[in-house]
């Protein structure tokens, strides 16, 4: 029986699936972290995932991945890492936590696992501006900022049972690299909000009253500007000349 032969592109495109992969053993040592309550690694470490999330697929699109592996779908592989590193790390730590107390924490748990476990499953999830439609369950996001801002346990609560609810509304959320509208401040928007995280869990999450100023609003921003974006559906858009 004839061998067959992996070409370098077959070998660079698996290269990419791996990348993607790693997300899971981060996922692991994220929840080893959690599990020990040390939420500055937990983290340090999620953040890596999304690192690493926001850098696999400009890489396998460069690369062709989807057409040189055909039968690997990076696609379905991305979502189950998603789903534990944006969903389940997230609800865990916050029931871990129990800042809202036993109560609030759990319910607050069960409401972002099966919303998100829902929302994972609509196949139209995006729209042609490659915005969201719906909040797009970036868990991590939320309870990272709820972890260093500490609102209040209702507060906190209520965050969460409005972020689960904007999840079946038609309205639309960034996606910071693949919307063409206002993206170079959209991305200058997220690099500041990553960089006050990181200033945070370099401050022990004990940040200095600015970071968590300046994670709120810039977090505020990313949470509201694809919904202004679709109000006003010409708002940076390029003006085209005659």
């Amino acid at each position: 029986m004839k061998r067959r032969q992996v070409t370098w592109p077959q070998a660079r495109a698996f290269s990419v699936h791996l990348l993607t992969a790693s997300g899971s053993f981060l996922a692991f040592l994220s929840l080893v972290a959690a599990s020990e309550q040390r939420w500055t690694a937990m983290f340090w470490w999620l953040g890596l995932a999304l690192f690493v999330d926001g850098i696999d697929g400009p890489i396998a699109r460069k690369l062709q991945v989807k057409e040189i592996l055909p039968t690997w779908s990076g696609e379905l592989l991305d979502n189950i890492i998603d789903y534990v590193t944006y969903v389940l790390l997230p609800a865990f730590a916050l029931y871990q936590r129990g800042f809202m107390g036993e109560g609030l924490s759990f319910l607050s748990a069960a409401i972002i696992v099966v919303t998100s476990a829902i929302y994972y499953a609509d196949t139209g999830m995006k729209t042609k501006e490659n915005f969201f439609k719906g909040f797009p369950v970036v868990w991590n996001m939320v309870v990272f900022a709820l972890f260093v801002i500490e609102p209040g346990e209702w507060v906190s609560f209520a965050v969460v049972v409005i972020a689960a609810i904007f999840t079946f509304l038609p309205i639309n959320f960034l996606h910071p690299v693949r919307v063409e509208r206002l993206r170079t401040l959209n991305l200058t928007m997220t690099m500041v909000w990553c960089a006050l995280g990181a200033v945070a869990l370099m401050q022990g999450m004990e940040a200095h009253p600015i970071v968590r100023w300046g994670i709120g609003l810039s977090g505020l921003y990313l949470f509201f500007i694809g919904w202004i974006m679709q109000i006003f559906p010409n708002l940076g858009a390029k003006k085209v000349t005659v």
